[in-house]
C-alpha cells in the first residue's frame, strides 16, 4: 500500500511534463498497457507481480491526470480584451501590489459568446473604490483590461497557464476606472465564501495590524490582511507555512479538540469508564476539521490537511495506528486521485515530504524511549519533540523549497523552534475558544491569545530576517533533480532492509546536477523589451523598469539576492538611441526598442539576431525576434554550447502542445516534429 500513490504520482508527473497530449490511439495504448499489466499481475507470481502492479498504477495516474485536464476545461481569453467585464465575486483578495483584487465567474464580456467567455476572471482595481466594499456574491461591473494567462518568463520556468487551466481561470487583467455594483449579493449565495468574509473582516477589525491579518488568515485562509513586508519576514524566516494553512494547522485544530473532548470526558467517571473516550473524541474531531475545511475555502492545500487528518481520525475509530506510514500512503493516494495536478505543487511536494519523513525518523528512532529513562528525559521531552521534529520536517522540505522559491532560510530552525509553540499553544486554541465563545460575546479571551501569539511570530520573523545572512539565493534546479531527490528519499524511507541505503544514489546525482547547473548567458523577456545578460556580477538588465516581473523571475533563478537597480546600474548593456549592442558566442546581438530606433535601422544594423520589442514588417538578412514572433515564440535563452555556438531556447518549445498552450508560447512549425519526437522517445 505504501508505494501505491508512489506509483500513481509518477504516471501523473510523465503525463504533465509530456511535450504534446497523447492522441485518441495513445490513449488507447496507455489503457491496454495498464489493463494487460492488471491481467498479468497473478500469473506472474510474488516475484514481478509487483512490478506488473506498479506498470498498472503508472498508467492509472497518467489516465487520472488526463481525466482531470478535461473535467475542468473551461474557455481561455484568446486575445488582448479592452472593454466591460461583468461577473458574480467569488473571492477578495489583495495582488502583489497591495491593489484589491477580484476573482469573478458568471462572467459575461461585450461581443463575446457564452461558449468563448472565460468561466473565471481575476481583476486588480487601481481605481477609486470608497463607495463599495466588495464581497462575495456581489454581481460588478467595470472597465477594465484583460489578457490570456501568461507563459513563462523565461524558456522551462512555472507555466502559470497550467495553474490557471486548472483553477478555470481564463483570463487575467486590471481596471483604474470605477466598479460599480450591479446587484447586492443574494441571499444564501456563496454562503461560505460570504462567512469566510466576514469573519476575516471582523477579526481584522478587533486585533489591529498585522497580528489581526495573520490571526485571520490562520482562521480563514485569507492573507489580504497581511503587508508585503510582514509576508517577506515571514518567508525569510522560512515561517510563511505558518499562514498557508495546512496538515500543521489541520493538525493542532483537531489535536486541541481531541484533547478538549477526551480530557472532559475523563472527568466524567461515569462515561470514562463505560466509554471509549478516545473515539468519542475523535467523531467530535472530524466534524472539527470538516467545518475548518469549509470556512478556509476549500483551497487545495487545505483539502489535503483535511484528508491527513481524517485519515489519521478514521484509523482512531477503526483501532488502527493514526500516525504510520501507510496512513499516509492512504491520505496521498486520495489526494492524487481527487486532484492529481496537486503533485506538482510544491505545498504537496512539502508537506508530505515533512510528514513521511517524520513518520520514518519517528518510527526508527523514537524520543519517547528517552521518557522511560528517567523523570529528567520526560521533562525535556516537549523540547525534545519540537527541536527533532523542526529538524527532521526542516532538512525534508529545505531541498524543495529551496527548488521553488530559490531561498534557503538559515536560520529557519531557529525560528520554528521560537515561533511553533506559540502556534500550538495561543494561536490555534484561541480560535477554537473564539469560535466556541464568540456567540456568547465572550470572545475577549480568545481573541486575545490569538493576538499575543500571533504577535510573537511575527516579532520573531522580523527579528530573524533581520539578521546578517539569514537567507540565502540558490539557483534553480535542472528539471531532473526534484525528480531524483524524491526518489531517493522515498527508497530510504519506504523501502525495507539494508536496500533503502541504495536512495543515496539518486539523491547524490541530483546534487552533483544542482550544483553543476548553468543559467542561460542572456535571456529575453517575451515583449521584446528587456534583456538580461550573465556578468560576474551578476546579470545585467538592459532597462531599470521594464518587465518587472520577468526581470524578478530571472533574479530569483539566478539565485541572487541584489537588486535590479543595482543591476542595471553596472552598464553592461548600455542603450543608445533605443538600441542595444552586444556580442555573445561570437554572435552579434541588436535589440531594438520603439518604431523611431526602428526606422533609423538599415537592414540588422551588421546584427546576426535582431530583436525589437515592436513589430518588424517585411523581412531581414538576419533572424529576427519582433513582438510577433514573440508572442508565438514566449521568451528566449540564449546558451553558449559545448562547441562554442550560441543556442536559443524558447518558452514554447519547453511548454509543448498541450491544452493549456493553446494560447500564448507554443512551439514554432520547424520546432514542432522535434517535440513530438520527444514523446516517442518518451
Amino acid at each position: 500500500m505504501t508505494w501505491v500513490p508512489v506509483f500513481l504520482g509518477l504516471g501523473i508527473g510523465l503525463y504533465l511534463a509530456a511535450p504534446v497530449e497523447p492522441s485518441l490511439a495513445g490513449w488507447g495504448l496507455i489503457a491496454a498497457v495498464g489493463l494487460a499489466a492488471l491481467a498479468s499481475v497473478r500469473a506472474l507470481g510474488p516475484g514481478l507481480a509487483p512490478l506488473a502492479t506498479a506498470l498498472a498504477l503508472v498508467a492509472l495516474g497518467a489516465g487520472l491526470a488526463g481525466a482531470r485536464v478535461r473535467a475542468v476545461e473551461a474557455p481561455v481569453l484568446g486575445f488582448r480584451y479592452y472593454g466591460p467585464v461583468e461577473g458574480r465575486v467569488l473571492a477578495v483578495d489583495i495582488s502583489a501590489s497591495e491593489a484589491p483584487r477580484l476573482l469573478l465567474d458568471e462572467v459575461v464580456l461585450r461581443n463575446m459568446s457564452p461558449g468563448r467567455t472565460p468561466a473565471r476572471v481575476r481583476i486588480s482595481l487601481f481605481g477609486p473604490m470608497d463607495w463599495l466594499a466588495p464581497e462575495p456574491g456581489q454581481r460588478v461591473i467595470a472597465t477594465a483590461h484583460l489578457s490570456p494567462p501568461s507563459g513563462p518568463a523565461e524558456p522551462g520556468d512555472f507555466d502559470f497557464r497550467r495553474h490557471a487551466w486548472f483553477d478555470r481561470l481564463g483570463a487575467l487583467g486590471y481596471t483604474r476606472a470605477p466598479v460599480l455594483l450591479l446587484e447586492p449579493a443574494e441571499e444564501g449565495a456563496l454562503p461560505l465564501a460570504r462567512a469566510r468574509h466576514a469573519i476575516s473582516a471582523w477579526m481584522r477589525a478587533r486585533i489591529p495590524g498585522d497580528p489581526g491579518g495573520f490571526a485571520a488568515a490562520v482562521t480563514t485562509g485569507d492573507r489580504s490582511g497581511l503587508t508585503p513586508a510582514a509576508s517577506d519576514a515571514l518567508r525569510g524566516a522560512n515561517l510563511y507555512h505558518l499562514v498557508a494553512i495546512s496538515g500543521m494547522h489541520m493538525g493542532l485544530l483537531t489535536g486541541f479538540v481531541f484533547a478538549l473532548v477526551r480530557g472532559g470526558l475523563a472527568l466524567i467517571p461515569p462515561l470514562a469508564l463505560r466509554l471509549s473516550t478516545k473515539k468519542l473524541a475523535a467523531l467530535a474531531a472530524l466534524p472539527a476539521a470538516a467545518a475548518y475545511l469549509a470556512l478556509a475555502g476549500r483551497a487545495v492545500p487545505t483539502e489535503r490537511a483535511f484528508i491527513m487528518a481524517a485519515v489519521a481520525l478514521v484509523a482512531v475509530l477503526l483501532d488502527r495506528r493514526a500516525i504510520s506510514m501507510r496512513a499516509v500512503a492512504v491520505a496521498a493516494t486520495l489526494v492524487l486521485v481527487l486532484r492529481p495536478e496537486s503533485l506538482v505543487n510544491a505545498g504537496f511536494q512539502m508537506s508530505f515530504a515533512a510528514v513521511v519523513a517524520l513518520v520514518a525518523v519517528f518510527g526508527a528512532a523514537s524520543p519517547m524511549r528517552l521518557a522511560r529513562r528517567g523523570r529528567l528525559w520526560r521533562w525535556a521531552m516537549p523540547a525534545l519533540l519540537l527541536a527533532m521534529s523542526s529538524l527532521v520536517a526542516g532538512l525534508a522540505t529545505a531541498p524543495v523549497a529551496a527548488a521553488h522559491f530559490n531561498r534557503v532560510a538559515l536560520f529557519g530552525l531557529l525560528a520554528n523552534l521560537l515561533a511553533v509553540p506559540a502556534m500550538g499553544l495561543l494561536v490555534m486554541p484561541g480560535a477554537v475558544m473564539t469560535a466556541l465563545l464568540a456567540p456568547l460575546g465572550l470572545e475577549a479571551a480568545g481573541l486575545a491569545m490569538m493576538a499575543v501569539g500571533s504577535g510573537w511570530i511575527l516579532a520573531v520573523a522580523e527579528g530573524i530576517t533581520s539578521m546578517d545572512g539569514a537567507v540565502g539565493g540558490v539557483p534553480s534546479p535542472p528539471p531532473l533533480v526534484l525528480p531524483l531527490l524524491a526518489a531517493g528519499g522515498l527508497i530510504l524511507a519506504l523501502w525495507q532492509g539494508r536496500g533503502r541505503w541504495a536512495g543515496l544514489a539518486p539523491m547524490a546525482v541530483a546534487a552533483l546536477l544542482w550544483q553543476g547547473a548553468e543559467r542561460p548567458a542572456l535571456l529575453v523577456s517575451d515583449s521584446g523589451g528587456l534583456l538580461g545578460l550573465m556578468t560576474a556580477e551578476g546579470r545585467a538588465m538592459s532597462r531599470e523598469r521594464t518587465d518587472s516581473y520577468a526581470a524578478g523571475i530571472w533574479l530569483e533563478n539566478d539565485g541572487t539576492l541584489a537588486q535590479r537597480a543595482d543591476l542595471w546600474a553596472l552598464g553592461a548593456l548600455p542603450e543608445r538611441d533605443g538600441t542595444v549592442r552586444l556580442t555573445l558566442a561570437d554572435t552579434p546581438i541588436l535589440q531594438v526598442r520603439g518604431t523611431r530606433a526602428l526606422g533609423a535601422l538599415e537592414g540588422c544594423g551588421g546584427a546576426a539576431i535582431l530583436i525589437a520589442n515592436v513589430e518588424v514588417p517585411g523581412s531581414r538578412p538576419c533572424e529576427t525576434y519582433d513582438l510577433l514572433r514573440l508572442r508565438r515564440t514566449g521568451a528566449l535563452a540564449l546558451r553558449v554550447g559545448e562547441a562554442g555556438e550560441l543556442v536559443i531556447e524558447t518558452a514554447g518549445a519547453h511548454a509543448g502542445l498541450r491544452p493549456w498552450t493553446r494560447q500564448g508560447p507554443r512551439p514554432e512549425p520547424e520546432e514542432a516534429p522535434r517535440i513530438a519526437g520527444l514523446l516517442v522517445a518518451q
